[in-house]
């Protein structure tokens, strides 16, 4: 991690005589002499020698990440890409740079590329490019720009977004040289930052199947009409739906103060030791699922939903059906999901790629195949949605189309006090008050990471006297959820509590099912 020796006494080494130079080889080694910068044995070392194509490295405080991102890219690279969200928390990197190299010989702190002297990088020609991506869409300029390597540097801060588009980038066309994106992180403190541990997940989620061992290769593989990444087995090419897929190797190898001697006896680590809770959890020991905050304005609060997982088993008998939710997609990169509620269990969710979906009959049928004791189907109708809709009702099915901008006139929160702005809002809110542990409903929701990221996503506020969650554009935002929030969206349509038709009398079993109106107050159950 540290200079071998300092700029200051490899010059003076020039000077020294030939008898005082083999005193020191024999001490310490000719390769020490030459290379201003060398990994520390364990993490570190494992993570320079790692030929992963994206490589996660930290966890911890004063594991030496920005260390390694610059020590391995002036070994072991020519064009690096150093990014972070804040650029004028750079100034420390280069800081460190200039202690390693000697000097700010070739920085140009204008454009932020700093070309290396040939002295601190073995003769080559090493080159790196800094930048910084603080608001939505800044990762677009550096579109086409090719590295062979790129750093994200505390990825804990980042979303998902900027960071699938800068990797689309790293290349080069030297063949003899390796590339690799290297993302050094602690433990993420917002939600909105938690897909890194998805990412990384052989490694990081403990509910992961297969779980993965510190530097142990692992590869993920994009196909096409399949919705996500996947694991496959190994690195080998496959064709899969007319297209060749090429899969990459992932792994993650963690580190913290306590594998850095450089800051043995310093009082760094009585330093982490006195942190408040979570950042203790978080900076010493690396916990990831320490310290993730709820935002004030959340509408679900986290640990509400990880109760609610913590219920969820497998029953050993169904209870009827009550409703299905379904948010469709008709082709291209979305998915159609489909969500099943049985009182207050909740099944595994259904998912489904946009190009096994291409129309709305697909669609329907896919709701129609997974329905049970004439379940009420709640499909959002919101553009695409229109079309199965209609080709259920037109099957005699009990269907009800959700407008996220329809009112509500005359629905309040538990509370009686607080009207609500449109459907979506009132949806929400309701399945906030179904997991509220105050009240007690017992709800149980299938553990799924994915899903409890999105449930916990939206923000609400006050419009007036109304309550106004936040809508799908809010939430396409890089910085938020980055995509639409589908599968949670589902599961939101599926809590609808919309009484079988057989359960109507007062309306009649003949009422048809597009005059009906879920809210009208006469048949409303809370």
């Amino acid at each position: 991690m540290a200079r071998l020796f300092p700029a200051e006494v490899r010059e003076l080494l020039k000077h020294a005589s030939a008898s005082e130079r083999l005193e020191l080889l024999s001490l310490v080694g000719e390769d020490m002499l030459r290379e201003p910068w060398r990994p520390l044995p364990g993490p570190q070392r494992l993570a320079y020698d790692c030929m992963a194509d994206i490589l996660g490295y930290g966890g911890g405080a004063g594991g030496g990440k920005t260390d390694l991102a610059v020590g391995k890219g002036l070994s072991k690279h020519q064009r690096i890409q150093y990014m972070r969200v804040d650029g004028t928390e750079l100034a420390a990197v280069y800081d460190r740079l200039e202690e390693i190299i000697g000097s700010r010989d070739g920085f140009n702190a204008q454009s932020r590329i700093w070309r290396v002297p040939a002295h601190a990088s073995r003769g080559r020609r090493v080159q790196f490019d800094f930048g910084s991506v603080p608001n939505p869409g800044d990762e677009r300029k550096y579109r086409g720009r090719p590295k062979d390597q790129l750093v994200i540097d505390e990825a804990g801060e980042w979303t998902e977004g900027p960071v699938r588009f800068l990797m689309g980038w790293v290349r080069t066309v030297d063949p003899r040289q390796h590339c690799q994106t290297l993302m050094c992180f602690n433990p993420p403190t917002r939600m909105e930052c938690r897909w890194i541990i998805d990412f990384y997940a052989p490694w990081l989620d403990p509910t992961y199947p297969l779980p993965a061992m510190p530097g142990e290769l692992r590869w993920f593989a994009l196909m096409k009409g399949v919705d996500g990444e996947r694991e496959v087995l190994d690195g080998r090419q496959f064709v899969f739906n007319d297209e060749l897929v090429i899969p990459q190797s992932r792994t993650f190898i963690p580190a913290l103060v306590g594998h850095n001697p450089f800051l043995h006896g310093t009082g760094y680590m009585a330093q982490l030791q006195a942190l408040p809770e979570p950042l203790r959890s978080q900076m010493l020991y690396g916990d990831m699922s320490a310290g993730i905050q709820d935002d004030a304005m959340q509408v679900i609060p986290r640990e509400w939903v990880k109760a609610a997982m913590a219920r969820w088993k497998k029953p050993d008998r169904y209870e009827p059906m009550d409703s299905l939710g379904c948010d469709p997609a008709r082709g291209g990169p979305d998915r159609t999901v489909i969500a099943r509620r049985h009182g207050t269990w909740y099944d595994v969710p259904l998912l489904y790629p946009g190009l096994a979906t291409p129309d709305g009959p697909k669609v329907a049928a896919l709701c129609i195949m997974h329905l049970r004791d004439r379940a009420v189907i709640h499909i959002d109708v919101d553009g695409i949605g229109a079309s199965p809709y209609d080709f259920l009702n037109e099957q005699g099915l009990q269907v009800v189309g959700l407008k996220n901008a329809t009112s509500t006139p005359g629905q309040t929160d538990q509370s009686g006090m607080l009207l609500f702005y449109n459907l979506r809002s009132l949806m929400w809110w309701r399945m906030r008050e179904d997991l509220d542990p105050k009240n007690n409903r017992g709800i149980a929701l299938p553990p799924d990471q994915q899903l409890e990221f999105e449930l916990c996503m939206p923000r609400w506020m006050l419009k007036g006297k109304s309550i106004y969650v936040e809508g799908r554009d809010d939430l396409l935002d890089p910085k938020r959820l980055g995509k639409s929030p589908d599968l949670a969206s589902a599961y939101i349509y599926a809590r609808m509590e919309t009484p079988k038709l057989e359960a109507i009398t007062a309306l009649g079993r003949a009422a048809k099912t597009r005059e009906y109106n879920p809210f009208d107050p006469k048949v409303l159950r809370r």
